[in-house]
């Protein structure tokens, strides 16, 4: 059976035998099918993670994040099948730790909780895996900023550049998620995923957030970007010689410091990744609200490719996930 009859297979929830009699072929950065041996002996970086949220009936899930599918076929042109060509070389091993991961899933009866940047740019092969893949077991979804990437890097990215993007994602996730601002119950828990992609909140999120508290039931909230906490924050500082620290919601303490290439023009200020970081005043208020709601049991996040634990409020722990297309994941028993 080869990748793209996998694919066809996909339409339904496979058993767990099912999937142990598949031999999935690793795809290649051509789009031919083809086993690559070197892969096989790659094994999944789960880590085991129990949260108690106050589940009327105990569960488990498996959280990804960072994935990074690199397709592109001739209906993207030259241009977008160059760029998958060139980002496949960070990410190639990438399909074959998603296949891993929701064999995994399936085969245990996990849900799949994934957090952001599953694919790396968009480009019709890349969506139709994100509609594929949806169709597979149950899903719990927040978008990350490359779902809105057209070429990476290659422009300001804000609410504008978003909106080139957004229809044919929310095309491509369907029912399993609304890719500003999505609720989905699940044993008395309430999974609410809200976009940060480019480090900032809106009032109408933090209004719709209200409502999902008025709901009385404890919340796991889903979310792209890491939401500010003080250790990991001075962590990615230290790590990129203060240039901006990758997490929503930042005090203005902090961001005021963040380093500008002041060698760049004006038109081009916005390649500086810390301009994007800069903290708004309806970010600062959502941080500042989320923190005082006692019903907020946990945040499970990803973006910075490695795993890091803190606690948000008094009642939340952040649990950042490393990336998908190295193999890593958090199984998480929610009672």
């Amino acid at each position: 059976m080869n990748r793209r009859e996998f694919l066809s297979l996909c339409g339904g929830l496979m058993l767990a035998s099912e999937l142990d009699a598949i031999n999935l072929p690793y795809l290649r950065a051509d789009g031919s099918d083809s086993v690559d041996e070197k892969f096989n002996k790659l094994k999944l970086n789960v880590r085991p993670l129990e949260i108690n949220v106050g589940a009327t009936k105990p569960f488990k899930a498996l959280h990804v994040s960072d994935s990074h599918m690199t397709r592109a076929d001739e209906r993207d042109g030259e241009r977008k099948m160059n760029l998958a060509a060139g980002r496949y070389r960070s990410f190639s091993r990438a399909e074959h730790y998603f296949d891993l991961q929701v064999r995994y899933a399936i085969s245990k009866g996990l849900v799949m909780i994934h957090t952001g940047d599953m694919i790396d740019f968009v480009s019709e092969r890349n969506v139709e895996f994100i509609r594929s893949q949806l169709r597979v077991g149950e899903w719990l979804a927040s978008t990350g900023n490359h779902e809105y990437s057209l070429y990476v890097g290659e422009a300001k990215e804000d609410e504008a550049y978003k909106a080139q993007s957004r229809a044919k994602l929310q095309k491509a996730y369907g029912d399993v998620c609304n890719v500003t601002f999505n609720s989905k119950v699940i044993n008395g828990v309430n999974f609410v995923s809200v976009d940060d992609v480019y480090y900032n909140f809106t009032r109408e999120q933090l209004e719709l957030f209200k409502r999902e508290v008025k709901k009385g039931l404890p919340i796991v909230m889903l979310c792209h970007v890491p939401l500010y906490t003080p250790e990991h924050c001075e962590a990615n500082l230290k790590s990129n010689g203060g240039r901006c620290a990758y997490v929503t919601g930042a005090p203005l303490e902090i961001t005021s410091k963040y380093q500008c290439d002041p060698n760049l023009p004006e038109s081009e200020q916005w390649r500086n990744r810390s301009v994007q970081q800069f903290s708004d005043e309806p970010t600062l208020e959502f941080i500042a609200w989320l923190k005082e709601q006692p019903l907020l049991k946990a945040i499970l996040c990803g973006h910075c490719h490695h795993f890091y634990e803190e606690q948000f409020s008094p009642t939340a722990k952040q649990y950042i996930v490393g990336a998908g297309y190295t193999g890593d994941c958090y199984e998480i028993s929610f009672k």
